[in-house]
């Protein structure tokens, strides 16, 4: 019986140094991220917010439809980048960039890249959204622009 009793505990015992070791490896490999904090998502609601609000706003649209193309932010519509700036949290740092929506401002066309220039070495959130001449349908004739906002931490 004793010899009973001393075999489960040696089983009990190795069962223990596995969950012991399994838990220094699990915090060896997820140092790096506790502590850190994930903003992605309240960057992405305020660039969408700023963004509504410049295709909800009719002269601001029309200052990114009559913008010759592409636009980046140095060139940026004064109103435009106005808005973006006062509405950008101090903790964030935004540009945008306006862009051809398809090639030709062609419907059936694939649609152009529009990426930021400037390198950026830290992590670069990105929303955009599509300023159309006329809302609703596709028609003959509209203007299609991309506005794209990037923000990242200062």
């Amino acid at each position: 019986m004793i010899n009973n009793r001393r075999g489960w505990v040696e089983i009990v015992e190795a069962v223990v140094a596995i969950l012991l070791v399994a838990a220094v490896l699990l915090i060896t490999v997820n140092k790096g991220y506790i502590g850190k904090t994930d903003i992605s998502e309240g960057v992405y609601k305020i660039e969408l917010s700023i963004l509504r609000e410049i295709e909800t706003n009719n002269s601001l649209r029309m200052e990114i439809l009559e913008a010759p193309l592409p636009v980046e932010w140095d060139d940026f519509p004064t109103g435009v980048k106005d808005k973006i700036i006062t509405r950008t949290p101090t903790y964030l740092e935004c540009m945008g960039k306006i862009c051809q929506l398809y090639e030709g401002d062609n419907p059936e066309a694939e649609s152009v890249p529009c990426n930021l220039e400037e390198k950026i070495e830290k992590d670069v959130y990105s929303q955009s959204v599509i300023i159309s001449s006329t809302l609703g349908e596709v028609t003959e004739g509209a203007v299609y622009r991309r506005l794209k906002l990037f923000c990242w931490t200062k």
